[in-house]
């Protein structure tokens, strides 16, 4: 590392508070820092000119790629004519405009209004302002309680920390908060259904019954809504097991329960389709999206209401006056200049097919490296999503112990590959989340870098007496 960029290091550790760190560490310059300073395509290059593939674009929103001038050029124009006006009482411009009623076309049939944010934690808690006005214009204020999902993310604010279903999130912050509830997760292989001998279906039908004990045990007049993301992101990188969303919308149908849609890492591409709901066969009542809105160009986040929730919200202004909820940033002139721009090129360039096509390729790859690995008990994924899971025993699904850091050790070693790749809480998983502009050639490329990552650190545990020597790699 060069003096510079080390020197920048040592004024970050002084002054910055950095999300999902070691605080202690990184301030004392026990724990590594690195300053980023350009990238193109699916590459990002330091202070030192080292170059990455980064194999998890950012946090899975890069999804145009990087160094997109198009994007930039956008976002200048629209600075030279106008940077900021607010949104409140009727106020608008003109890229909001044309963003939303792009946004609803994408969308499909049964979506009506766009309200904005700058990141999904906030559009999340839109989300829960919104079911709580709801049920009070419709005289129903006992039917607050949202029912989320064990491994689900959705922000790391306190309403929607609470929401998310992670450990982390949770533990030292009080969370969650009274009426945020969560349910079974939809991950099969964790819960080693196979070994119980469900099928998939079984168990979608198992996660369903779960949830309908849970709305019963509350009292069905008690419970609002329910969220969830397409595919679990954060929580493991799980694709839903087969007839998931077919038997957990049935249930909410029954008891008359919203549905919120958490499309913040699914929408716009990322699994070959525009939604991750269009994908699956979800009808939702609220839809949540930021990340590839705008593949993080800018800040933007939205809030997508359907036709039912809407004309409840018609109502109660008409009852209470103009509604309590605005932000200062809500439909920002340069948020939604930069969200045309990106879906300009989503569109042109075909990457929602993309997505499908060189996606499937992806998963491919991945299960002919690693699908008979001896370490790797799960592969898995859709589109530009993809996961694996590591297990001291794949035939038993056994886990390893969480004092090896398999997952974190694994990432590190791809890091050392130039590969960008994500070690994923609770649980010894590593995710990638590829822009979608990703080739074949380079998927090649990031699987080899992973396979070599893997085999080392397969090696290394060997070496330790953690695995058997038969499965030394080297």
């Amino acid at each position: 590392m060069n003096q510079q960029h080390r020197d920048l290091i040592e004024r970050d550790r002084k002054v910055t508070f950095h999300a999902s760190t070691h605080l202690r560490d990184f301030a004392h310059g026990d724990a590594p820092g690195r300053v980023i300073t350009g990238g193109k395509g699916i590459h990002i290059v330091d202070k030192d000119g080292r170059e990455f593939i980064d194999g998890f674009a950012g946090l899975y929103c890069v999804n145009i790629g990087y160094g997109r001038t198009e994007v930039a050029e956008a976002i200048y124009q629209q600075a030279l004519e106008l940077s900021y006006y607010h949104t409140y009482v009727g106020h608008s411009n003109e890229p909001q405009i044309a963003l939303s009623e792009k946004i609803l076309a994408l969308a499909g049939p049964g979506m009506s209004k766009v309200y904005y944010g700058l990141g999904g934690s906030d559009a999340n808690e839109t989300q829960l302002k919104i079911v709580r006005y709801y049920n009070n214009v419709l005289g129903r204020p006992q039917k607050k309680k949202v029912i989320s999902r064990q491994r689900g993310y959705h922000g790391s604010g306190l309403a929607t920390g609470s929401l998310t279903g992670l450990k982390a999130f949770h533990d030292q912050f009080d969370l969650p908060l009274a009426g945020i509830l969560h349910t079974e997760a939809p991950h099969y292989y964790q819960r080693a259904a196979e070994q119980q001998g469900l099928s998939e279906r079984e168990f979608s039908q198992f996660c369903a019954q779960q949830l309908e004990a849970m709305i019963l045990a509350e009292g069905p007049d008690t419970v609002a809504a329910f969220i969830g993301e397409p595919v679990l992101g954060t929580g493991g990188i799980v694709p839903p097991p087969e007839g998931y969303w077919e038997a957990i919308q049935a249930v909410l149908a029954k008891y008359d329960v919203l549905l919120i849609a958490d499309e913040v890492v699914c929408g716009f591409g990322r699994i070959g389709a525009d939604f991750g709901s269009h994908y699956y066969g979800i009808k939702p009542d609220l839809i949540t999206v930021a990340k590839g809105l705008t593949s993080a160009y800018q800040p933007l986040s939205g809030v997508i209401v359907g036709d039912r929730v809407w004309k409840v919200l018609e109502q109660g202004t008409g009852q209470y006056g103009p509604i309590g909820h605005g932000w200062t940033y809500s439909g920002h002139a340069l948020g939604c200049a930069a969200a045309l721009a990106n879906l300009a090129i989503i569109e042109r360039e075909g990457l929602t097919a993309n997505a499908a096509e060189t996606g499937a390729y992806l998963q491919q790859q991945m299960q002919a490296a690693f699908g008979e690995h001896p370490i790797v008990g799960n592969v898995r994924g859709v589109g530009m999503l993809a996961a694996l899971e590591f297990s001291v025993d794949p035939a038993k699904r056994a886990h390893f112990d969480a004092a090896h850091k398999v997952g974190a050790r694994i990432a590190a070693a791809a890091l050392d590959e130039n590969l960008i790749a994500r070690a994923m809480p609770q649980g010894d998983i590593l995710g990638f989340a590829p822009p979608l502009v990703t080739t074949r050639a380079e998927v090649d490329e990031i699987v080899a870098r992973a396979e070599r990552a893997v085999n080392r650190v397969t090696d290394e545990l060997v070496r330790e007496g953690v695995v058997k020597a038969a499965m030394s790699l080297s």
